[in-house]
């Protein structure tokens, strides 16, 4: 066998699963059809879930200083994100391609091979193995491994050639992206429904303007190559009236509306991930950070399954956790599409809608779905109000140091936070030590609303979402063998 897991595709997805299954020791390879990084980027920034997550790995400072802004939209409409404590609409001005380089970086530094002009052109699932027929360098090589994982974007191979279904609809209308420069335009940043469609405008680095152009009567194109500037800027004159013709473009692309989701994430030895599992709108810039956390998800149960640990159906849960995740993506962001692109048949549902943001409790419930701050997985009995849902960040004091649940998180491994300095509970986890940190430490402070009020103890499993919680979770052992398999002997 070659190498343990093959990783196709180097975007956000692939690199991030990469570093996780690093994290836990597991021989991976990464396969990029790109011979170079690419310099553009679709995505621009990520919400506050997932810097909580690159956080939760030690991750976000290698950003430097990120500023953030509490208002976004949700299908144009104003949102404010500042409703929900923690939340923002995004991290300001990051292109993806920064947040690539980062989690390349950080995976080559764990061990991860990442092997760029490499493309996919034949998959073999044999059941106790998968088969890959790469082309590079030296032609068509034959790769083995226990697993592949398709992050190869909405055009996935993988997919195609795995035999996943893809259900969902064709694009009806196509948008073009242009990152201009030399541009004397008015900022539209949360875009803007004009006669005929729709354009937006917002500021990036180096006095860089991004502009979305969307003529409601545009239909889909067999395009070979992105259309040319000139196209974007006589769609822009049609639309605004403004002429910028002499501008200097930087990148010109196009994307549709096309919504599809796989009916299932694993396929015996091969999986899905961002993108190849899921295309949709590009409504809010949510892609991305879906892509991110649902690699988070699946590292560590595939780690678990290659190194012969991991409970029986532990695999299966990340599809069970994350096609639903997906599949709500998918239906908001649809429904920003239609208020964002359709007529003026759409617009006593956008008067109506003004109205609803404008209650707190609506707004709340948006911005939670928006920025993944409301996903919480089945993860069994007890009602505990942390059950299933990601571990807030706390400042922690174990007697001697200072800490935070953030950083017990860096290793990548399951955390028992110990509260009440229990050597019961140290005893019965002290089976699970190679995969598990056990933290006595108490929180700085606890207000009374707090979620830790009242706490004994919690389990967070290695993605940061909470197993098991005391009092009234039941046995923690029991808990511990659902997520973590056998204890070892001895």
């Amino acid at each position: 066998m070659d190498t343990q897991v093959i990783v196709v595709g180097a975007g956000p997805a692939g690199l991030m699963l990469a570093g996780e299954l690093r994290l836990w020791g597991v021989d991976v390879v990464v396969l990029e059809r790109l011979p170079q990084p690419g310099r553009e980027s679709r995505g621009l920034g990520f919400t506050a879930r997932t810097m909580e997550v690159l956080d939760q790995r030690g991750l976000l400072p290698r950003y430097g200083k990120i500023e953030t802004r509490d208002f976004g939209h949700f299908g144009g409409l104003p949102l404010d994100f500042g409703v929900v404590s923690g939340a923002h609409f995004g991290a300001k001005g990051v292109p993806q391609s920064r947040t690539e380089a980062m989690l390349a970086d950080w995976a080559t530094e764990l061990g991860a091979g990442i092997w760029r002009g490499r493309e996919l052109v034949g998959l073999y699932d044999n059941g106790d193995g998968v088969a890959a027929d790469v082309t590079g360098p030296a032609g068509i090589e034959r790769l083995d491994a226990s697993f592949l994982v398709g992050c190869d974007g909405g055009r996935s191979t993988v997919r195609k050639a795995a035999g996943f279904d893809f259900p969902g609809t064709a694009s009806t209308i196509e948008m073009i992206l242009a990152d201009v420069k030399d541009c004397d335009i008015r900022l539209r940043i949360l875009g803007e429904a004009v006669p005929g469609g729709m354009v937006m405008a917002s500021p990036l680095e180096d006095d860089v303007v991004r502009i979305f152009v969307c003529e409601r009567d545009a239909r889909p194109q067999a395009r070979g190559t992105p259309p040319t500037f000139a196209e974007v800027a006589d769609a822009w004159l049609r639309l605004t009236g403004e002429d910028i013709h002499a501008a200097t473009p930087v990148w010109v692309s196009t994307f549709g509306d096309a919504t599809r989701q796989v009916t299932e994430y694993r396929r015996s030895r091969v999986l899905l991930a961002g993108d190849a599992a899921h295309i949709q709108v590009p409504a809010g810039g949510q892609g991305l950070n879906v892509a991110i956390q649902d690699s988070v998800n699946l590292g560590w149960k595939l780690a678990a399954t290659v190194q012969g640990w991991a409970p029986t159906g532990l695999l299966d849960t990340y599809h069970s956790e994350r096609h639903p995740v997906g599949a709500r993506l998918l239906m908001n962001t649809r429904a920003q599409g239609i208020l964002m692109l359709g007529g003026d048949e759409v617009q006593p549902i956008r008067d109506l809608l003004t109205e609803l943001v404008g209650l707190d409790v609506v707004s709340r419930h948006l911005v939670g779905m928006l920025s993944g701050l409301d996903i919480r997985y089945d993860v069994g009995p007890g009602e505990h109000p942390l059950l299933g849902r990601r571990m807030p960040h706390r400042e922690l004091f174990d007697g001697a140091n200072r800490t935070s649940t953030t950083e017990l998180l860096h290793p990548g491994r399951a955390v028992l936070l110990d509260l009440v300095d229990s050597a019961e509970l140290r005893r019965v986890a002290a089976g699970w030590a190679d995969r598990l940190q056990v933290s006595t430490a108490v929180p700085y402070a606890v207000e009374a609303d707090d979620q830790l009020a009242n706490t004994d103890a919690v389990l967070v499993r290695p993605d940061g979402h909470v197993a098991w919680a005391a009092p009234g979770g039941g046995e923690l052992s029991t808990a511990l063998r659902r997520w973590l398999g056998a204890a070892r002997d001895g």
